[in-house]
């Protein structure tokens, strides 16, 4: 199995290891033992790390081990950007609970003048325009939005769209979406947002809307994620080591 998918494995299970409290002390095994229990080379243990460092998740504390970082688990029910942003809903939990995805809308459209704009496209080439819902405890608390080329993944299908479209854009593509330009606004909430996310009228909604890119500058998805206000938190996780 190659070694981004491994990491990616490492990854994501060690995240909800540290959701679900397996590590009441907050410190985490040695690479040697992670190495060994999760059957991988080190270099995979220490990739996975490293992106858990970044994401603000853990730190190394030299001379004594890799610990969890109590105030992220203290701020765990909200929205996380690192400096490679992997996608603000993927990376979203709530008591340790990641959400569930319902898919609204599985459409392929020409693209209109400022979606081909946006997203460098030609003249009459096509993308996916893509409607979800993200649940805890079978409640909407966001709405998804995205449109993207179809020419990046041709063969995406409804079933897919049932699990982390980045990840599997990675794993399809080979090239992982790392960069984001996005915006984060609040406007009163419209008849649509009411009605999936079970708002009034008189109550607000969260935006978060921008364009995500590919590793090697391609321009990956154009979206927007409307948010229930309840769940409208927004950490930011940023590295001042100058590199």
């Amino acid at each position: 199995m190659p070694e981004e998918v491994l990491y990616m494995k490492v990854l994501g299970d060690l995240k909800d290891r540290i959701y679900s409290g397996e590590f009441p002390n907050l410190k985490l095994p040695d690479e040697r033992s992670l190495a060994s229990s999760y059957e991988v080379s080190r270099s995979s243990i220490k990739r996975a790390l490293n992106v858990l460092a970044q994401q603000g998740i853990i730190f190394k504390k030299r001379g004594s081990g890799t610990f969890v970082n109590p105030l992220y688990l203290k701020n765990q029910s909200m929205f996380h950007s690192i400096g490679n942003n992997l996608g603000v809903s993927d990376s979203y939990r709530f008591n340790g609970e990641s959400p569930a995805i319902e898919l609204l809308t599985f459409e392929t459209e020409q693209a209109d003048e400022e979606t081909r704009l946006a997203l460098f496209l030609e003249d009459g080439e096509e993308v996916y325009r893509i409607k979800r819902l993200r649940k805890l405890q079978d409640q909407a608390f966001m709405i998804e939005n995205a449109l993207v080329p179809v020419k990046l993944l041709p063969a995406l299908t409804a079933e897919d769209l049932g699990h982390s479209m980045f990840h599997y854009a990675e794993e399809t593509t080979k090239k992982a979406v790392t960069k984001s330009f996005m915006t984060v606004t609040v406007e009163p909430s419209s008849e649509d947002d009411r009605d999936h996310l079970a708002l009034s009228e008189v109550e607000p909604v969260g935006v978060m809307a921008g364009i995500y890119f590919l590793d090697d500058g391609t321009p990956f998805e154009v979206g927007s994620m409307r948010v229930h206000y309840k769940y409208m938190r927004y950490n930011s996780f940023v590295s001042l080591d100058g590199e």
